[in-house]
């Protein structure tokens, strides 16, 4: 078999999943050379909730974060999440907004970009995959793994041919909530070798425990890439350690070969960075559980970090395992969606609702009602009629694609912080994330504005 390939994922999803995203380019920057030298496939630096986070708690522009990360990065290509139609936040965005967002992701450095939908409803890639591939960059399509009574392997090798002829370059298997089983993986992976030569990456978290286990039976079946994330933003509702994986497969046919001694210095670089966080609250103990009830519950680890978060400010932390208890409820009511954003966070709040009130669906959010309606997609199952009903009456269901009731809007958010932005880059941002990129780009500098309103 071929060298097992590596993608280090703590400057995105190991530090999101552990201390909310809150790593600064500033942690970031003085290791990141060491980081090139080390043989990974790639890095993961970008997408997800960075964006919202740069912006939203460290007062950085993630554009910029991004453009100094590849300055510095001269060996190792540099990846993004992207949520298709959703981009990086959390509601379907234009055409053109989606177009102009992965062009100018490429062009501050931007390598490979994974691009998935919450609900596998591959029409929500279709803009996404072709800008991805007009930009000149690798596009790997995720399935969004989950189970049900209808999540069938026959349905995710349907989705993974959807995905090859949309043009898809790879195929990654997005474990959200560390749910896929050892042998189910083998099982899953040696199929789809079957079905197509596209290089497949598995990507988990070691919730539940078995994450490690995971991807030793999906690199026996042939997996080509895994993440993996360095020690200190590894394990809990993290990634599995990179040292760990790579001592693993050391002088086999799969070695990554991987320098072991640089992984020791990245490591020992973020040890006390972690030490930090873990010392200020932000890195709450919990999320370093195993927690093997996440099999039943399915809930990704950003979302029980989330959920504690939502009941913690509502004097009802005592009512954490309850509502973990009301989200596979949700889940099936809802026809089964994937739990990751925004449906993660959607469910997530629905459960908390549900069991806040005392009464089921008394209290919905737009969001819910949007995605009952159609307007995030097809949900993967019909949705339980009386439910329907009770959240939306007797409103008309969306059948289109829903990104095809959206005009174009990028010249209006243009026109909307005129004056304030100094690149197409600043106007995404307010596309994305309006008030607080408003904010942001408002505190900037004033001597940056003048120079603005003299070209």
């Amino acid at each position: 078999m071929e060298r097992l390939k590596i993608t280090e994922t703590a400057l995105r999803d190991g530090h999101q999943s552990l201390i909310a995203t809150r790593l600064t380019t500033d942690e970031i920057l003085p290791i990141i050379e060491k980081m090139d030298q080390v043989g990974y496939y790639s890095m993961e630096v970008w997408g997800g909730a960075t964006f919202d986070a740069c912006l939203r708690y460290l007062n950085e522009d993630p554009w910029e974060r991004l453009r100094k990360i590849r300055a510095k990065v001269k060996n190792t290509k540099l990846q993004m999440l992207l949520r298709g139609q959703n981009l990086l936040g959390y509601k379907h965005y234009p055409d053109d907004v989606v177009e102009k967002f992965i062009q100018k992701a490429v062009e501050n450095g931007i390598d490979i970009i994974r691009v998935f939908d919450a609900l596998n409803d591959t029409r929500n890639l279709e803009t996404s995959i072709k800008a991805i591939k007009k930009a000149g960059a690798h596009c790997q399509c995720a399935i969004s793994y989950t189970t049900s009574k209808i999540h069938t392997t026959s349905y995710y090798l349907d989705k993974i041919k959807e995905m090859e002829k949309l043009g898809a370059d790879s195929i990654c298997i997005k474990d959200m909530a560390g749910i896929l089983t050892p042998y189910r993986a083998f099982e899953l992976i040696k199929k789809i070798k079957k079905i197509t030569d596209l290089p497949i990456e598995l990507h988990n978290h070691c919730t539940s425990g078995i994450a490690s286990m995971t991807y030793m039976k999906a690199i026996e079946a042939g997996v080509d890439i895994i993440d993996t994330a360095i020690s200190p933003f590894a394990t809990g509702t993290s990634q599995p350690p990179t040292e760990s994986l790579a001592i693993t497969y050391q002088n086999t046919d799969r070695d990554p070969k991987l320098n072991l001694d640089l992984l020791n210095e990245v490591a020992s670089y973020f040890k006390p960075i972690k030490d930090k966080y873990t010392a200020n609250g932000i890195l709450n103990p919990k999320v370093m559980n195993t927690e093997p009830k996440t099999l039943s519950y399915q809930v990704p680890g950003g979302m029980l970090s989330n959920l504690l978060s939502q009941l913690t400010a509502q004097n009802a932390a005592d009512k954490y395992e309850e509502v973990l208890a009301e989200v596979p409820r949700v889940r099936e009511d809802l026809g089964f969606p994937p739990l990751v954003t925004p449906l993660s966070q959607m469910v997530g709040t629905q459960s908390v609702f549900n069991v806040l009130t005392g009464e089921r669906y008394k209290v919905v959010p737009k969001e819910i009602k949007d995605y009952v309606k159609g307007l995030y997609g097809k949900s993967p199952a019909p949705i339980n009629e009386d439910i329907k009903k009770k959240i939306i009456g007797n409103d008309e269901v969306v059948t289109v694609r829903p990104a095809d009731l959206i005009e174009d809007g990028f010249d209006n958010y243009k026109k909307e912080i005129e004056g304030l932005y100094q690149s197409e880059e600043d106007i995404l941002s307010y596309a994305l994330f309006p008030q607080i990129a408003k904010k942001f780009l408002e505190d900037k500098e004033p001597e940056i504005y003048r120079i603005e309103l003299s070209l």
